[in-house]
């Protein structure tokens, strides 16, 4: 996870509520914000913003509960994160925000409420989550939850592998099927590994493993609500791969239809995961190139 990627510089601003957002910036040019998606945070978007940051001002914002940025706080909800967006956008005059899965939703509930944002890229953001698998996700997330504030995060991760994260996937969901004592052990390993490498702003896994309890609320919040983005005035990019699910696609489908200013880009073998940099960005930095200028 050490960043060997074009040198950055580490910025921040106050959100509304008084929490910190902290952000790295890289390059030169018109301003591009990038909103990592769940389980993340801006270092997995380093070859995303290297690449822009040759036309671009790169903004790459550590979303709260993270790494350069404050504590989730009292009453959090997207109004929060897109509290959070305008405080970047007021700061940095950008104008153009990109966002994958939560970054997404974020990125789309903020170009119904800010004017200051012209174009808005979205990558596979998660608006079709079904009635079934809600029940299937509040099935296991007490346990989740309690495994998180017990501070076994390994058996967490466990839990989160065996009844989500294989949905989107495939070497996740090979993984998964290993019977949990042994999964653990794989994963208290890879956590030990990855201690040594992690460096700098940087944030090890194992940290990031909380905050998908707050992504997958977002997801619930704005379920049901897409009519209301036949509002939007800004112009919109709808991303995706092929590889995705189909719940991914459907998604995309249904904002095409109702966004008044949309287009849309398939990539060919690329999955959810095709924006970070241990999937392949060059083709997602390559239009996002193209929309953005």
């Amino acid at each position: 996870m050490e960043n060997t990627h074009r040198t950055y510089t580490t910025d921040s601003v106050t959100s509304k509520d008084g929490t910190i957002i902290g952000y790295r910036q890289l390059g030169s040019g018109p301003g591009v914000i990038l909103l990592h998606g769940a389980v993340s945070s801006s270092q997995l978007f380093m070859k995303l913003g290297t690449a822009l940051s040759e036309t671009f001002t790169v903004y790459i914002p550590d979303r709260r509960g993270r790494g350069l940025s404050g504590p989730f706080g009292d009453d959090y909800g997207i109004q929060k994160e897109v509290e959070d967006l305008d405080a970047i956008l007021k700061k940095t005059d950008a104008h153009n925000v990109f966002g994958l899965s939560a970054g997404a939703l974020i990125a789309l509930e903020a170009a119904l409420y800010l004017p200051a944002i012209h174009k808005a890229a979205l990558y596979e953001p998660p608006f079709d989550v079904s009635d079934t698998e809600v029940a299937a996700i509040s099935s296991f997330m007490p346990r989740f939850d309690r495994e998180i504030a017990e501070g076994k995060v390994v058996q967490a991760m466990v839990t989160f592998m065996k009844n989500f994260a294989k949905q989107f996937e495939k070497k996740v969901l090979l993984l998964s099927i290993l019977p949990r004592p042994l999964l653990a052990l794989f994963l208290s390993f890879y956590f030990w590994c990855e201690s040594k490498t992690v460096k700098g702003d940087d944030v090890p896994f194992k940290a990031l493993l909380p905050t998908w309890h707050y992504d997958y609320g977002l997801s619930v919040e704005v379920q049901g609500a897409l009519e209301r983005f036949r509002a939007v005035r800004a112009e919109v990019l709808l991303l995706g791969g092929t590889k995705s699910s189909a719940s991914m696609k459907r998604a995309l489908d249904k904002l095409s239809q109702i966004l008044p200013k949309s287009k849309r880009v398939e990539f060919a073998h690329i999955s959810h995961e095709g924006p970070i940099d241990r999937s392949k960005p060059e083709p997602v930095a390559e239009a996002l190139r193209r929309f953005f200028l």
